[in-house]
C-alpha cells in the first residue's frame, strides 16, 4: 500500500510526458534524503518506464521535488531522479509517483523495456512500410535483419527454459551457430550481386578488413574440408 498523502507532501501538477511509457516491471530501491536531514530508503516497482522516467509504486514516497537515487535490483545499476508528480484516481487514491530522471536512459530499465519499445516501434514502421514506397533492396535487408533477431530471440528462449526446466542449454548454441552460418551465407550473395552491380569496389569503405576476414575464414574452411576422415 501506498502512504497517504502527507502534510509535506507539495502539490502535484500534471504530469507531462515527453516519450511514451510501456508497462515493464521493474523492481528498484529508492534512497533519498527530505529537506529535514532524515535519510530514506524504500523499495519500490517501477511500472511504466521511458527514456525519460517511469511511473513508481511505493509504501512511503518522498516530498514532491525531491532527488532521489534509483537502483535496478535486477542489473544494480543506479541513476539519478526527481520526484516530479502523485498521479491519483478520480476517487483521490495514490496509484503511483511519477519520476523524472536527470539524465535521459534507456538502459536503465534493462532488456525487458528495450524489448517492449522496439516492438512497438516495430509495429509503427510495419504501418508506414504498408502504406508507404520502400526501396526493395533495403526492405530485403530489414526483412533478413528481422528474420536473424526473430531466430536468435527463439534461441536465446530456448535458452532460458532448458534452464529453467535443469535440461542441458548447451544444445542451443548449435542452433546458433547454424543461424550464424545461415545469415552468412545471405550475406555473401548479397554481396556478390553488389560486386557484380559494381556497387562496391576496393575503395568502399572496409572492404579491405572483409577481404582479410573472408581470406582466414577460407583457410581455415579449407583446412576443414581436406582434413582426412577420422
Amino acid at each position: 500500500m501506498v502512504a497517504e498523502k502527507s502534510s509535506s507532501e507539495k502539490p502535484s501538477g500534471p504530469e507531462h510526458r515527453r516519450s511514451s511509457r510501456y508497462p515493464v516491471v521493474v523492481p528498484l530501491e529508492v534512497n533519498w534524503r527530505e529537506a529535514s536531514g532524515a535519510q530514506f530508503k524504500e523499495s519500490a516497482q517501477a511500472t511504466e518506464v521511458n527514456a525519460h522516467g517511469a511511473l513508481l509504486q511505493m509504501r512511503n514516497y518522498p516530498t514532491m521535488g525531491v532527488e532521489a537515487e534509483l537502483t535496478n535490483l535486477l542489473t544494480a545499476q543506479k541513476t539519478q531522479a526527481r520526484m516530479a508528480a502523485v498521479r491519483r484516481s478520480r476517487a483521490g487514491a495514490i496509484q503511483g509517483i511519477a519520476v523524472e530522471l536527470l539524465t535521459p536512459n534507456e538502459s536503465f530499465w534493462g532488456l525487458n523495456f528495450q524489448l517492449r519499445k522496439t516492438s512497438a516501434e516495430l509495429l509503427t514502421l510495419e504501418q508506414g512500410i504498408k502504406s508507404g514506397e520502400i526501396d526493395p533492396l533495403i526492405l530485403r535487408d530489414f526483412r533478413d535483419a528481422v528474420d536473424h533477431v526473430r531466430k536468435t530471440a527463439w534461441a536465446v528462449q530456448e535458452w532460458r527454459e532448458r534452464q529453467i526446466q535443469h535440461r542441458d542449454p548447451s544444445t542451443v548454441l548449435s542452433l546458433l551457430t547454424l543461424e550464424r552460418i545461415r545469415r552468412a551465407t545471405t550475406l555473401t550473395h548479397d554481396l556478390l550481386g553488389d560486386l557484380k552491380a559494381q556497387d562496391v569496389s576496393h575503395r568502399t569503405e572496409g572492404i579491405a578488413d572483409l577481404h582479410r576476414a573472408i581470406g582466414e575464414l577460407h583457410k581455415r574452411l579449407t583446412e576443414y574440408f581436406e582434413a582426412p576422415a577420422t
